[in-house]
Parts: C-alpha cells; sequence; structure tokens
C-alpha cells in the first residue's frame, strides 16, 4: 500500500427552496432551564447554520418552506432534531439532554437496553470516542484500559484474548479448540482471534463482560465477552473525517457518510487506513519489521419501514500487509541436557558468533524474511421486530479469514529452523434467532437459538529445516548419532501439512429476570449446546538427501515424519446460572452468581508428539472439553452525584482445562493441546469513576488475581529443565513432564492496575467554541509467567505504561496532540523458547514511544 493512499473525502449537497417570511429566533437551553452558550444550529439539508451567543440566543434566516427541521447541538449535549411547524416574531425555546452521565450509560449484554448500573453482571463500558482519544483502535490498545483483558500476540495468528487470565490457550495458536472469549460485533460472532487485530471501524460502544455469559450470548463463552456496537445509518446527511500523524511515519485516516438513498433506506460506508514504518531492524536485510499496513472497508443498509421493523445488512473486509512481527532474542540459559546440546557449544560448532542478547536495541538478524498477510471479512442481515413487549431478532452472518504468513523460528542467522508457514483459510456461517423482552411487570427475558458452522483449512502449511539443524538434534558425535553431520542430510528438509476441521455448535439458552420480591430479583438461566467437529490431518515429508539408507532415514524420521490421522468427535452440555440481585435503590445493586459452563472438546492439529516407535501418538490427537464452575459476589453503587464504585469477588474452578504443551521434539513445533486436571482463578475487582460537571472526569480500576494449577501432575518441562532426569527403578531416566500442581497459570499478573483522567475548560479555536482538554491514563501489571510450566526464565518483568494528550474538541471539530508509552518503557508482551529446547528464547517486545497529532472533523 502506498504511503500516499489515505485520501478520504466525504460530500453533502444541500437544495433550497424559497425564502421564509422571517428568520427562525430561540433560544437553546438544558432541562434544567439555564441557557446553553456556542450551540450550533443547522437548517437540516442545507449549508445554512449559525452559532448561539454567550445567552444562548439565536437568529437564523431559513430559505426552506416550513416544515423543515433544525439541527442543534453542543459540546457535552446530545445532538436533536428540532421540527418547526410554522415561523413566527415569537422566540423558541430548544432544549438539548446532556450525553449520557457515567451513571446513565446503556448496554445491551443482555441483549436489550438497559442502564448499565441495573445490569447484575460485572461489564466495563468504554465509547467509541473515548476509545479513539486513547489511541485505542484495536483490541491490542485496548487492554492498557481495562486491567482483567489480556492480549498476547507474536502476530494476527497467535492471538491469546484472555479475561482474568481465561480464555485461550497462552502461546502458539492451536486451532483445534474454541476460544473461552467470545468476540461480537453487531451481534456477530467472530471465531477466529485474529479478528482482534483489526481496525476498528465507526465503533460506538464496546462492552466488555467477565465471567461464563453462555446463557445470553450465541456461542457458549466460558470467560466473558466482547460486545462491540457500530454506529448505525442515518437518513440525516452527515460524515466525518479524521487524519493522524506520527512518528515511525505514523499515518492513519478514517472517514465515513452516511445518509438516505430512499425514503426509509439509509447508507453507510466507513474507510479506514492505518500505516507506520517498524520499530525493528533487521541488520541481515536492511529493513524494518513489526510495521503496520491496513486497510478496511464497512458498508452498510439500515431499513426502517416502521417502528416495529428494522433491518440492517452490513459488509467488511480488512486487509492487512504488514512487514512481519519478528521476535527478538531475549537470552540463552543452560538446561539440564548434556554439554554438547548446550545452545551456545552448538552455535560454536557450526562456526557462529554468540548471538547479540540486547533486545532492546530493537535489532534482529534472521536470514528468511518474515510476512503476515491476512484478509478477514463478512456479511451479516440484521433483523429487529417488535413483537408484544419484545423483539424478535435474527441475525445471519459469514464470514471468512485468510493467513499467508512466513516466520524464522530459530530467531537467528543460523539456518536451524528456517521456514514455517501456517497458511490457513477459515469460512464460518452463523444464524441465532432470540426472542428479548418484558413478559409480564416483574418478568423479563431472554430465549434462543444459535448455529455455528465452521470449517478451517490448513493449506500445505510448511515447515523447513536448513544445513545447520543437523548439530541441533544430534546428541552426540558417537555412532548413528555422527552421521547428522552427512553433507545435505538435512538441508531444506521439511512437511508440508494440509488439515481440515469441520465443526457444528448448536444450542439452545434462556434466561429470565423475575422481582420475585420489591428490589429482589431472581435471574436462572438455561443453556444446552451441540458440538461436533471432524477432522482429517495429513502431513507428508519432503527435500533433504534423498538416500535408501536406512539408517540415514532413521535420522531424518526422528525429526520430521509422515502423520495422517482422521477422527469424529462430539458432546453435548447442559449448563446455566442462577443470579440472585437486591436494587433497593438506584444508587446501590448487589448480586451473587453461580454459573457452570463449558468448553467444546478439541483436536490437535499441531502436529504430534511420536511413541518409541517413532509414530505419532494418537493418544493426544483429542482433548477433552473443559467444564466450569463459576462463584460471584458484586456490589454496583453510587456514593455520590457523577460518581460510581463497583466491586466484584470471584472464584472460577475449571476442570480438565485446555492449555497448550510444547514439546522439545522439532515435528511438534507448534506445540499440542493437552487437559491439566485442575485450576483456579479467584480475584477481586474494583473500579471507579467519577464526572464533575464537564470540567473533570476520573477513572481508575484495580484487579487482583490469583491463578493456579490447583492439580497438573503431567506438565511439560520449563525451558531450563529440558534434559532432567530422574531414577526410576534404579535407572537415570530422562524425562519430559513434571508435576506443576500448585504453579502459576501463564499470562496472569496479581495486580493489574488502570487509571485515567481528563480536565477540560470553555474556550474557543478562532471563531469555533469548545472546550481546551489534557488527559492522561496509566496502567500497571505485575510479573508474570510467559509459558505453560512455571519457569524461572521465562517471566516477565513487571511494567508502567503512560500515555497522554493534549488539545482542543467541539461538537464537530477536534484537534490534539498525543504520545503513548511517553516515558519510553522497555518491556516484553510475551516470551517463549526456540523450538527444540536447547537454551535460546526470544521476546516479543511492546511498542517504544510513539506520538502524533490527530484531526477530527464532522459536518
Amino acid at each position: 500500500m502506498n504511503k500516499t493512499l489515505l485520501f478520504l473525502f466525504s460530500f453533502l449537497i444541500s437544495v433550497g427552496f424559497a425564502f421564509a417570511q422571517s428568520p427562525v429566533t430561540g433560544i437553546i437551553k438544558t432541562t434544567n432551564g439555564t441557557t446553553i452558550a456556542n450551540a450550533t444550529i443547522k437548517v437540516r439539508g442545507t449549508n445554512q447554520a449559525v452559532v448561539a451567543d454567550e445567552n444562548g440566543a439565536f437568529s437564523i434566516n431559513v430559505k426552506q418552506e416550513t416544515p423543515f427541521y433544525l439541527q442543534v447541538s453542543a459540546v457535552g449535549y446530545k445532538p436533536q432534531d428540532f421540527q418547526i411547524l410554522k415561523v413566527d416574531n415569537t422566540p423558541i425555546e430548544l432544549v438539548l439532554v446532556e450525553n449520557a452521565l457515567l451513571d446513565d450509560i446503556v448496554v445491551t449484554s443482555r441483549r436489550r437496553s438497559e442502564v448499565l448500573q441495573d445490569v447484575p453482571i460485572p461489564i466495563t463500558v468504554i465509547g467509541g470516542r473515548s476509545a479513539e482519544n486513547a489511541g485505542a483502535f484495536n483490541v491490542n490498545r485496548l487492554k492498557e484500559l481495562v486491567p482483567s483483558v489480556q492480549l498476547y500476540a507474536s502476530n494476527a495468528r497467535n492471538t491469546t484474548l484472555n479475561i482474568r487470565g481465561l480464555g485461550s490457550t497462552f502461546g502458539l495458536t492451536n486451532d483445534g479448540i474454541d476460544p473461552g472469549v467470545g468476540f461480537y460485533v453487531d451481534g456477530v460472532y467472530h471465531a477466529r482471534p485474529a479478528a482482534t487485530s483489526t481496525d476498528f471501524l465507526d465503533i460506538d460502544q464496546i462492552e466488555i463482560l467477565r465471567g461464563p455469559q453462555g446463557t445470553l450470548f450465541g456461542k457458549n463463552t466460558t470467560a466473558g465477552a466482547f460486545n462491540i456496537t457500530t454506529s448505525k445509518p442515518t437518513l440525516t446527511p452527515s460524515a466525518k473525517i479524521e487524519l493522524s500523524v506520527g512518528n515511525y511515519n505514523f499515518i492513519q485516516a478514517k472517514t465515513s457518510v452516511s445518509g438516505a438513498l430512499a425514503k426509509d433506506l439509509a447508507a453507510k460506508i466507513s474507510i479506514s487506513g492505518t500505516q507506520r514504518d517498524g520499530t525493528i531492524w533487521n541488520t541481515r536485510e536492511e529493513r524494518r519489521y513489526s510495521g503496520q499496513n491496513n486497510l478496511g472497508l464497512k458498508s452498510q443498509l439500515y431499513y426502517t419501514p416502521s417502528e416495529k421493523l428494522q433491518v440492517l445488512l452490513s459488509g467488511d473486509v480488512s486487509i492487512q500487509h504488514p512487514a512481519g512481527y519478528p521476535l527478538v532474542i531475549a537470552g540463552v540459559t543452560t538446561t539440564e541436557r548434556s554439554a554438547y546440546r548446550q545452545y551456545a557449544r552448538i552455535i560454536s560448532d557450526l562456526g557462529y558468533q554468540q548471538p547479540k542478547i540486547d533486545p532492546f536495541s530493537r535489532e534482529i538478524n534472521t536470514n528468511t524474511p518474515w510476512r503476515h498477510n491476512q484478509s478477514i471479512g463478512g456479511i451479516s442481515l440484521n433483523v429487529d421486530y417488535k413483537i408484544g413487549n419484545g423483539t424478535l431478532t435474527s441475525t445471519t452472518a459469514w464470514r471468512f479469514w485468510n493467513w499467508d504468513p512466513t516466520n524464522d523460528r530459530d530467531f537467528s542467522e543460523v539456518a536451524a529452523l528456517t521456514k514455517s508457514q501456517g497458511n490457513s483459510r477459515h469460512d464460518q456461517y452463523s444464524q441465532e434467532v432470540r426472542y428479548a423482552g418484558n413478559i409480564t411487570e416483574k418478568l423479563s427475558g431472554v430465549v434462543g437459538v444459535y448455529f455455528l458452522g465452521q470449517n478451517l483449512k490448513g493449506l500445505a502449511q510448511t515447515e523447513e529445516v536448513g544445513k545447520d539443524q543437523w548439530r541441533f538434534v544430534q546428541t552426540s558425535n558417537t555412532g548413528s548419532q555422527a552421521l547428522y553431520s552427512t553433507p545435505g542430510l538435512l538441508d531444506g528438509f521439511g512437511i508440508k501439512t494440509n488439515s481440515v476441521i469441520k465443526s457444528l455448535s448448536a444450542a439452545v439458552f434462556a434466561q429470565v429476570d423475575w422481582e420475585v420480591l420489591k428490589s429482589l430479583h431472581v435471574l436462572p438461566g438455561l443453556r444446552y449446546t451441540y458440538d461436533k467437529k471432524d477432522v482429517d490431518y495429513d502431513r507428508v515429508t519432503y527435500g533433504g538427501l534423498q538416500t535408501t539408507d536406512a539408517t540415514l532415514s532413521a535420522l531424518k524420521a526422528a525429526v520430521y515424519a509422515n502423520q495422517q490421522f482422521s477422527t469424529k468427535v462430539d458432546n453435548n452440555n447442559l449448563s446455566g446460572n442462577f443470579t440472585v440481585s437486591y436494587r433497593p435503590s438506584h444508587n446501590l445493586n448487589v448480586y451473587g452468581t453461580f454459573s457452570t459452563a463449558y468448553k467444546p472438546v478439541g483436536v490437535n492439529v499441531g502436529g504430534l508428539p511420536t511413541t518409541s516407535t517413532g509414530a505419532a501418538d494418537l493418544s493426544v490427537a483429542v482433548v477433552k472439553p473443559e467444564y466450569v464452575q463459576h462463584y460471584e459476589l458484586g456490589a454496583k453503587t453510587k456514593p455520590l452525584k457523577g460518581a460510581i464504585v463497583n466491586i466484584s469477588l470471584f472464584n472460577t474452578d475449571i476442570k480438565d482445562y485446555q492449555t497448550n504443551v510444547q514439546s522439545p521434539q522439532l515435528g511438534v513445533n507448534r506445540g499440542y493441546l493437552s487437559n491439566a486436571e485442575k485450576v483456579r482463578v479467584k480475584g477481586l475487582e474494583i473500579d471507579g469513576t467519577y464526572q464533575l460537571e464537564r470540567f473533570l472526569t476520573l477513572n481508575a480500576a484495580l484487579a487482583y488475581l490469583d491463578g493456579k494449577y490447583v492439580r497438573f501432575t503431567n506438565a511439560p518441562l520449563p525451558l531450563e529443565e529440558t534434559g532432567h532426569t530422574e531414577v526410576i527403578n534404579g535407572v537415570a531416566t530422562q524425562v519430559a513432564f513434571k508435576d506443576a500442581s500448585g504453579g502459576r497459570l501463564p499470562g496472569i499478573s496479581k495486580w493489574n492496575i488502570s487509571g485515567g483522567s481528563e480536565l477540560s475548560t470553555p474556550g474557543n479555536l478562532s471563531t469555533r467554541a469548545g472546550r481546551y482538554f489534557i488527559a492522561g491514563d496509566a496502567s500497571y501489571r505485575s510479573e508474570y509467567s510467559s509459558n505453560p510450566t512455571p519457569s524461572s526464565v521465562l517471566v516477565v518483568k513487571g511494567y508502567a505504561l503512560f500515555n497522554a494528550r493534549l488539545g482542543f474538541k467541539s461538537d464537530k471539530f477536534s484537534l490534539f496532540v498525543w504520545s503513548r508509552n511517553i516515558a519510553n518503557k522497555n518491556y516484553y508482551e510475551q516470551l517463549q523458547a526456540a523450538a527444540g529446547n536447547s537454551g535460546l528464547y526470544a521476546g516479543v517486545l511492546g511498542d517504544p514511544r510513539t506520538y502524533g497529532g490527530t484531526i477530527r472533523y464532522a459536518f
């Protein structure tokens, strides 16, 4: 994509008719009767506009016959249209309502519109404009604002999105399991974790629900859900455009245009483009990596023929062609293998210099180009029809994902594991039908059915080794092992894998809210789910020295071997929740919840470990389902006007926790799935907000999380213990597993804190009235394990990040400067052992300090 790609423009056309007999005069007021200074008054469908004076008074000459509409807007108030039926000499009063205060936020998390504080679920809500102002243009940026959210990604495919440390396996992604965190956009479930890497397009609101939500949402979720809604098209012509520039040649442009195509039919098109140079320099290729190159498009048609019927047709596509996301060498540790098999010795024997351990120089020296191209998108049809006191909703969707990567998996100049390409194609089809509303004055609820079909293909996925790999797999220089140095034996030796996972998930769910006594609500919910997966896996070796020598062939097979298997698995589950909520006043909501949930059976499609005979270990081809029991106590309070303080305590027990196991065998470079017998995550969450008129906004949140393996008796050895031997039946035997019971779960910091503030004051920029503001936010995470089994080496140290912005904003115009990671903190987001566990480990670096400016205009 050319750096000058972002030329995004929009237009509006106005039509004039006869002049009115006299000007329209009036005054703009609030609901409590005070006047609003500097409001903008515009005649809808024209370019005629004026600005009210300091006393809220205005006068506008209207070149339009009655009836017509006046559009009135002011900073801090909801824009509103007023119909003018006749024009006379009497000034009119137009009343604007303040934007929703913090305690008036409306959410749709229970598939109906409700005030946030009345919902007995721990929810964090971030408005679309707030996310934009904070620079959170995708979920990865959003995690700094919500302490309970963890997102780790070495690239879009290898994304782990967790809430409270639960949801997906930590580390390299295995396509054979379902995520435990639901990701919804306009009611459509996005099955692939790569969806979190795409740029937000015209976001209205983001709701982050914590804890199991299976009785409310289409796809079963064991850890929580992101419920994202976008702005709908409007019949009134409108448009907005935004441009941001910054260091590293960052440029981002967004635009959207909305208006009527016909009576009752509105359309909108939104475009977003992001480009940034890389932050990591490859000294060998003399090029930068870890940049951004994204283009997104979303179009919508919104048909509203009556108050009862609403039809929304949406289509979107996001194309990303970044200059890859390499890991940097973070260190080398000594394992428990023999001295012959230590990384330093191997590198020396191959004639290379020892690797440079200076990760925050942001330099790499890999000899395979990195590429992480993807396209993701789909279409959906959402129909809402009001029946009685509720709404019948149908959501039909198809989505796709294409993934085309290249990785250098030895992370260095060495020609060892030179190529790793997990090319994939994913298609999903979903249908949800539900009815939500009030059954009686004291009884409301939701009932629905959901179907999700998926077809995930691994397309000639490739792993290939180079001329130096022989020394990494050689255990000694005697006997048959000495033959690993045979010239060309492993040069260009690799595997190509074609796999297909066809899955079906079907469910019936229901939940009711019954006010059994005044202010006392009981909320039972049930879900029945059926899941089925059909898997075909076919891995074939290629390349290397072509030989009929049985010994040499056996040495090659110990590195890579053919693997084929097919399996069909299914299971069903009845789960549910029971919540009691007591709301004696608008200022207090106390609730308690017990819920059960499950994550369906998993299948391994990342390569299976081999048995002593060299055959694939089919006993680990299928992974048992996860079963969740969750307890939560919470309170939502409004201690004083403009203030909210919420607190929740929870305990989540998971039986047969699905985890990713990294094996020292090269043939399972991506790791394979396994079950830990039992894990537990318990914690405390406190969040608070305070808004003083329009001058000061404060927010803070704290999450304490304690996640442990209660029982995990067959955990993989951590990197530093690879090669560990134990005396078994009097014989020193090398083992590959250990008892990790009591150890920390990966990716969970005990302490997670975030907070922010904004201070603003009225002012003018040239002739435009608005507010000048200064804002900042900070986040802190304590250290966390970056390995499935606790490791003394693969621990990410705690870090704090600070962001700030300063500028001017009005109802239609904003101009501000910003900086992220303003202290230029060096930190890792993830650490992982190199394939083969020889002692080398690498890291995913967080972004350095970035800064720039943004201009935004709506009309």
